[in-house]
């Protein structure tokens, strides 16, 4: 089975900062995209930011210069650098990755279970 866990969540004031993590595990060849995505309480899940296998990078407008994504490849691992955290930040934080999986050859995205970014004032 492939299994994403992410990482990092917690309460921190406005203006603070957290480090999200997130570890692809089990049967796969290749991890292409990796992306954050967010949902708060009665809104949908939203994209974030995404990174490539090369590390090209996309963030939604809200966060650009905010929030930045880095990679490691060697371990499966993608991490989501905030900082300077506001009010509309908060939300259940989902990892997702477009993995390819080793036996089959087929890709197949995979998402984390959550974890929560709450931010007070």
């Amino acid at each position: 089975q492939v299994q994403l866990v992410e990482s990092g969540g917690g309460l921190v004031q406005a203006g603070g900062s957290l480090r999200l993590s997130c570890t692809t595990s089990g049967s796969v060849f290749e991890i292409n995209v990796m992306a954050w995505y967010r949902q708060a309480p009665g809104k949908g899940r939203a994209l974030v930011a995404s990174i490539t296998s090369t590390g090209r990078t996309t963030y939604q407008d809200s966060v650009t210069g905010r929030f930045t994504l880095s990679r490691d490849n060697a371990k499966n691992t993608v991490f989501l650098q905030m900082n300077s955290l506001i009010p509309e930040d908060p939300a259940v934080y989902y990892c997702k990755a477009n993995t390819q999986i080793r036996a089959t050859q087929r890709w197949q995205a995979y998402w984390g279970q959550g974890t929560q970014v709450t931010v007070s004032s």
